[in-house]
């Protein structure tokens, strides 16, 4: 319980300095020369508990098979109330660019993530993430994920849910070909920012 609810709290800053990455430029005067921490706090404060807890929610986009399912109707109200921070697999820029405008009808308009599992390519496929730490070729893993980076922000997804730096030692996990394997060096070198 205790890392789900850290998850989502690392969720909500990270939604929080979009926000503040989003807005630099729009700023009023006077607040061009605070921090960042300064802004989230002076964000958080002007949060309801609603919207605070809102932010955490997480939802699929259309009907796909991952993630909670809601009503388009619904979803939109919620956004509209700034009670969702984020939404899986909402593909294309049409799509991404109509769900941000209505989140930036919200209250505080905080803008919302896009995520999608872009674990061994998005339009580009590359070999899974176990096949290509076999390979120790560290420059090519980088640039694997540096094109699968690009290809996907250029859909509006600016989420992506990898590495994946877990070290998988139960062969019975249905996502062990989604990290490097068992070595702790393998898998810290691969996790290392290129």
């Amino acid at each position: 319980m205790r890392k789900f609810v850290f998850q989502h709290i690392c969720l909500l800053l990270i939604t929080l300095l979009q926000f503040h990455i989003c807005g630099a430029q729009n700023l009023p005067a006077g607040k061009a020369g605070k921090t960042i921490d300064q802004r989230v706090d002076s964000v958080l404060k002007l949060m309801t508990l609603d919207e605070k807890i809102g932010q955490l929610n997480q939802y699929n986009d259309d009907w796909n098979a991952t993630g909670p399912v809601t009503l388009d109707s619904t979803k939109k109200q919620q956004v509209l109330k700034g009670q969702v921070g984020s939404l899986l697999n909402c593909v294309g820029t049409i799509r991404t660019r109509t769900w941000q405008n209505i989140a930036m009808q919200s209250r505080l308009k905080i803008p919302l993530l896009f995520g999608q599992d872009v674990i061994h390519g998005y339009k580009t496929t590359f070999p899974i993430p176990l096949a290509e730490a076999c390979s120790w070729d560290m420059e090519a893993i980088r640039l694997s994920a540096r094109t699968a980076a690009t290809e996907a922000s250029a859909a509006g997804i600016n989420w992506t849910f990898a590495p994946m730096v877990d070290i998988a030692r139960d062969p019975r996990w249905g996502r062990v070909m989604e990290g490097a394997g068992e070595d702790p060096y393998l898998g810290s070198r691969i996790a290392l920012p290129g």
